[in-house]
């Protein structure tokens, strides 16, 4: 996958469950790209997953992309209502209106025809706020329960859309059974 610190994550996530003060200088390595061990999601830390790389026609590196999740979640937990978070650095400039066209067979794919209908008004939101980017950029989605699914582009927040049920699919994205990229997946979830 990447280069990590000097802590394991095991170790890691051991150590934040258990309340412990962490120098949250380590961070993870996956194509160039940095991630760190941990961010804030409401009033509680997330410690990273995994990361990996998407890429188009196997060379084409689309993006990196890493996830959150509360220490000691098990990977069959993770579209459950728990807090989220992915993180997504690109390595190609993409025009705003392309991240909701991207998703939408995906999310058709995993959630099913009536399931994105009634979410279609808060996914429209969502697509409403996506902007254009550039390399090094970075839009995180990061999910905390009863306060909804949060867009940020660079560390400022666009939007929040509210629902479990809207977390669950849009994360499905990335996260569930048929998936943007099965390598990804596997890589998000740290199993490889």
């Amino acid at each position: 996958m990447g280069t990590k610190g000097s802590v394991p994550a095991f170790l890691l996530a051991a150590l934040v469950a258990a309340g412990a003060p962490l120098d949250t200088s380590f961070a993870y390595e996956v194509g160039g790209v940095r991630f760190s061990e941990r961010v804030p999601a409401g009033d509680s830390d997330l410690v990273l997953t995994g990361a990996g790389i998407l890429r188009y026609k196997v060379v084409f590196r689309g993006y990196a992309a890493a996830l959150y999740l509360p220490p000691g979640t098990p990977e069959a937990a993770a579209l459950s209502g728990v807090a989220k978070r992915l993180e997504f650095e690109y390595f190609w400039s993409i025009p705003g209106p392309e991240f909701g066209k991207a998703a939408e067979p995906i999310l058709r794919r995993n959630a099913g025809e009536r399931a994105v209908a009634s979410l279609r008004e808060r996914i429209d939101r969502l697509n409403h706020h996506y902007r254009d980017i550039k390399p090094g950029d970075r839009y995180a989605l990061t999910f905390v329960p009863g306060r909804g699914t949060e867009l940020s582009l660079n560390g400022t927040p666009l939007v929040t859309i509210e629902g479990d049920d809207f977390a669950a699919a849009y994360f499905a994205i990335w996260l569930g059974p048929d998936p943007i990229d099965r390598d990804l997946k596997k890589h998000l979830l740290g199993a490889v």
